[in-house]
């Protein structure tokens, strides 16, 4: 089998670092064999928020998406492993909760469409993006 090693953006939201979830999210990964390229725990401005959510910054939710994002810490992970992308969102789960996968980051921590724990690179491409986005912190 041929490994497709990539690189991929993860960020602990505000509500899962508040719940000290941080090491349980971080441990899924690790046994996952997914590595641990850079970690850091920052705090997202209004600028890079509007940078990182550019296609949502017109849309009606989006007000209250920045303000919660912008609202405490976030732990800004790159992983790199064999088809990162796609395996780091399997462990993710779906983006609303209630229809992730039982087990997953987002249905064992996730409450909201908003408070969903996690966020993650949903393409090599958008990948390669937002680790540029937040390469300033690393």
């Amino acid at each position: 089998m041929v490994e497709e090693l990539e690189e991929s953006l993860v960020f602990i939201k505000p509500d899962a670092v508040a719940k000290r979830y941080v090491g349980e999210i971080l441990h899924r990964f690790e046994v996952a064999e997914l590595d641990i390229v850079q970690l850091k725990q920052i705090q997202i401005d209004s600028t890079l928020a509007d940078q990182h959510y550019a296609e949502h910054v017109h849309k009606s939710f989006y007000p209250s998406l920045k303000d919660f994002i912008t609202s405490g810490p976030v732990v800004v992970i790159v992983l790199r492993g064999n088809r990162a992308v796609a395996r780091i969102r399997a462990l993710c789960g779906a983006t609303d909760p209630s229809e992730a996968e039982p087990g997953s980051i987002r249905s064992d921590f996730g409450v909201s469409m908003t408070e969903n724990a996690i966020h993650a690179s949903d393409s090599v491409d958008s990948a390669r993006r937002e680790i540029a986005n937040f390469s300033a912190f690393f």
